[in-house]
């Protein structure tokens, strides 16, 4: 979902949720997870190569720790108090990846032009690893900014990604793979990002439902603040490409927003812009 800022008056405008194109929504059962309950040693490591994007309003330098803005997503979205994850803090507008050590990938509508990206912090780090400890600092060296916005493009039908340079090569944090061919249907998937915003989720149990020309759709619990995300193969941890729309997030009832939820199989699926898109400007 297109998020330019988190602020109170946007998240709780039910006419830009539901005009959104980007949106997402949770298939069959809400599989997200913070980064405590994983278990699988490689969606560990695949995590730790994601990163969340920020506002620098967001953030307050004190030398080698940096200050996250600390704003509960019940409160922030007027969600129903029995939501998943109601009292964590919402702090990234979008997702994103490592795909070189000082080059990142995320969604186009992220990051649309050079003056958007200088305004865009790149946070590695923004999770919970211990239940009940909030997520609201990091340490200074895991902050990057945009060096030079290499390309950006946004159809709201096709492909959707930005490529990104930072100020500087990424320490302790590896570059992923990509996939070398396009998934089939049927192919195991995992999402990781930020989900409307919230420290990093790590969600599975999905599938590819079709392949087009320039993105696939699958079932994936997303949201918005996930876009960018990188769509991994479950079975290889090869990103298979860039989540970027579907679903409305939430939905109106007795006064409070609750997850859209949808069958497994049903609605329209999320729309996730294929590895193969991205890798010729990799090139460059």
């Amino acid at each position: 979902m297109i998020r330019t800022c988190i602020t109170l008056l946007i998240f709780l405008s039910t006419t830009a949720l539901a005009n959104d194109y980007s949106a997402k929504v949770i298939y069959g059962e809400d599989n997200r997870l913070d980064m405590y309950q994983v278990q699988d040693p490689m969606m560990i490591s695949l995590a730790h190569s994601t990163v969340a994007l920020m506002r620098p309003s967001d953030l307050r330098e004190e030398g080698a720790i940096t200050h996250i803005a600390d704003s509960p997503i019940g409160r922030a979205y007027g969600l129903c108090t029995d939501e998943p994850f109601y009292d964590q803090n919402s702090a990234a507008f979008c997702s994103g990846f490592l795909v070189a050590p000082d080059t990142m990938v995320t969604a186009g509508h992220c990051i649309s032009s050079q003056s958007a990206c200088s305004n865009t912090r790149f946070v590695f780090g923004f999770e919970r690893g211990v239940a009940g400890i909030r997520a609201t600092s990091v340490p200074s060296s895991n902050v990057y900014t945009c060096k030079t916005l290499i390309h950006s493009v946004q159809n709201s039908g096709g492909e959707d990604f930005a490529v990104v340079k930072l100020d500087r090569p990424v320490v302790n944090h590896e570059p992923l793979n990509l996939s070398p061919e396009t998934a089939v249907p049927g192919t195991g998937l995992t999402v990781i990002g930020h989900p409307s915003g919230l420290p990093t989720k790590v969600s599975g149990g999905a599938n590819v439902r079709r392949v087009l020309d320039q993105h696939l759709v699958a079932n994936l619990d997303t949201y918005g603040g996930n876009s960018g995300s990188a769509v991994f193969n479950t079975e290889t941890g090869a990103v298979e490409g860039i989540l970027v729309r579907g679903e409305r997030d939430y939905v109106y009832e007795n006064g409070c927003r609750r997850s859209n939820r949808c069958a497994d199989d049903g609605c329209r699926g999320e729309d996730v812009t294929l590895i193969k898109q991205v890798k010729p400007y990799l090139e460059q």
